[in-house]
């Protein structure tokens, strides 16, 4: 993946297990939550993580304001100061060999809150959030919503959560393993 050359008032790209290092070795006035990131057409799914950094819990959806997108990066910093955020795990559709629509619609939208200026030195990293959706969809499927929106925006919320569970587990299993040796 290429890391994009870093201007002072741009959100920060940060490795995965790079950023959840830093989090782990900040002290503990500093430390606090991670939130996960579904970016879809119409909407962001959001899933929130516990102090200690080891469970995704559904959130919250944000109906995605192309138009506006200074008014989401506003949601955002209202986000990250009311429940202590410290980074951003965005899901992402990793294909070893093209780059997805997908992939470039996910890159471009943290491309434009970036240029707001609003989530200056935001931390953030890209997970893998191939067949999230899909997963998430087979679980509800036997729910029956007859609310097509509700459907929706549960779907984006738990995406959120796989994308930000996912994560979750491969940094607390690679940091248990470093430290046994």
């Amino acid at each position: 993946m290429v890391i994009p050359i870093l201007h002072v008032d741009e959100m920060r790209y940060y490795k995965p297990l790079q950023l959840f290092h830093d989090l782990v070795n900040s002290t503990k006035k500093e430390r606090g939550r991670l939130l996960g990131l579904d970016v879809g057409d119409k909407y962001v799914g959001l899933a929130l993580s516990d102090f200690d950094n080891k469970i995704a819990s559904p959130f919250s959806v944000l109906v995605r304001k192309k138009t506006n997108i200074s008014l989401m990066a506003s949601d955002f910093q209202s986000l990250i100061s009311e429940y202590s955020l410290k980074g951003f795990v965005i899901g992402i559709p990793f294909d070893k060999h093209r780059l997805s629509s997908d992939a470039v619609r996910v890159k471009l939208f943290i491309d434009h809150l970036s240029r707001t200026k609003t989530l200056e030195g935001v931390k953030y990293t890209y997970w893998n959030e191939c067949f999230t959706s899909k997963n998430v969809e087979l679980l509800l499927k036997p729910l029956n919503f007859n609310y097509p929106v509700l459907s929706k925006t549960i779907l984006d919320k738990f995406a959120a959560v796989g994308i930000l569970q996912g994560y979750l587990d491969f940094v607390n299993r690679k940091m248990k393993l470093t430290a046994t040796k």
